[in-house]
């Protein structure tokens, strides 16, 4: 898709499209509202400020629609249409060893008991245990700084798949 045909799509294709690089659907309807973008690099300003302004409700919707990481099967479920964003996102983790994906899928069990949602980091270009690493340094923190490391880690991602959707963009 170009930024063009974003652009002009319909406000429900415009919204779909904007709500799977983010499901929220408050973020994607601020999106589709906000445009036409006269370039890629404003819609990705817009879209930090619009998840900057979200409220946690809104945060923890677009976090469930994540895969736990280590939930090998529910990420070849979930992007059997889209192998290569699995690939983009998460490939180094359907690469590891099973005894890191079954550590990485218990931690973050435990993550979510903890803090009410799943683990969220930004995981394009780390290995497995990186990524490990990451979850259990930040399994003890609060539920506040949580959410805002969270928080910030979706927009990477974010960003990420606005990039993906619009490399077609001149």
């Amino acid at each position: 898709m170009t930024l063009d045909e974003l652009n002009q799509a319909s406000a429900d294709a415009a919204r779909q499209a904007f709500f799977d690089c983010c499901a929220s659907e408050r973020w994607s309807k601020a999106m589709t509202d906000s445009r036409p973008f006269p370039s890629i690099e404003i819609a990705i300003e817009r879209s930090r400020a619009l998840w900057n302004s979200v409220t946690d409700a809104d945060r923890l919707e677009a976090f469930a629609a994540h895969p736990l990481i280590g939930d090998v099967e529910l990420l070849r479920e979930r992007y059997a249409q889209s192998g290569d964003r699995a690939t983009a996102e998460q490939g180094q983790v359907l690469a590891a060893t099973d005894d890191v994906i079954r550590t990485l899928a218990e931690e973050n069990v435990r993550y979510q008991k903890r803090h009410g949602f799943i683990f969220i980091v930004f995981a394009s270009g780390k290995s497995a245990e990186q990524m490990l690493a990451l979850l259990q340094a930040r399994i003890d923190r609060s539920t506040e700084d949580e959410m805002m490391t969270a928080a910030d880690e979706q927009q990477k991602i974010t960003e990420l798949r606005l990039r993906s959707l619009l490399s077609n963009s001149p």
